[in-house]
């Protein structure tokens, strides 16, 4: 899966570029059909600790997942916001799908 990771108002270390690309690569264990990810990564500076906003745009054929998390570290909002987007995924997978030319008599 292509990646596109983004640093808002600091310089990303390749260290966490690295964990962010194989964090969202193990979303397609859940879900094969991901095209691309859009992957934000901010600071906000205020004093409080939690000031590390992780952003994830999921791409999929014919539909996009966004989950944004906040937390006191980059690794632990990744981590929170690739469960979430795991949840997301095995959701859609089991949904059923129709077929859009149905016959009436």
């Amino acid at each position: 899966m292509k990646v596109n990771a983004q640093a808002v108002n600091f310089n990303a270390d390749a260290r966490l570029l690295d964990f962010v690309q194989s964090r969202l690569d193990k979303l397609e264990l859940f879900y094969d059909r991901v095209v691309t990810s859009d992957v934000y990564l901010k600071v906000e500076n205020t004093s409080v600790k939690e000031n590390k906003i992780v952003e994830i745009k999921l791409y999929i054929p014919k539909d996009k997942f966004v989950v944004k998390k906040q937390c006191k570290t980059f690794e632990e909002a990744i981590d929170s916001a690739c469960n979430s987007l795991e949840r997301k995924l095995v959701k859609k997978k089991k949904k059923p799908r129709f077929q859009t030319s149905l016959k009436f008599l």
